[in-house]
């Protein structure tokens, strides 16, 4: 679905665990099968994220080096 909306999150600059706390929040916010892409510069959140996606039930879709930091692509899950 190459068109669809996804809410981009800016986390940059924020140390562990903000980034999972906020995506958490965030995303209980968000309807089943919604994009959020978050970007963040804390080196944790390439083991934090995927973790709390495979905790919460979410898809990881993708996980991607960016400027300084990583990029995650995040399918809420149902």
């Amino acid at each position: 679905m190459p068109n669809e909306t996804k809410i981009v999150y800016d986390l940059r600059g924020l140390k562990c665990p903000l980034p999972v706390l906020k995506t958490r929040k965030r995303m209980a916010a968000l309807a089943p099968g919604a994009l959020l892409e978050i970007e963040t510069t804390d080196p944790l959140a390439v083991i934090d994220i995927p973790h709390f996606c495979e905790e919460d039930g979410h898809k990881l879709e993708e996980a991607a080096s960016a400027e300084g930091g990583h990029r995650f692509l995040i399918r809420k899950g149902g």
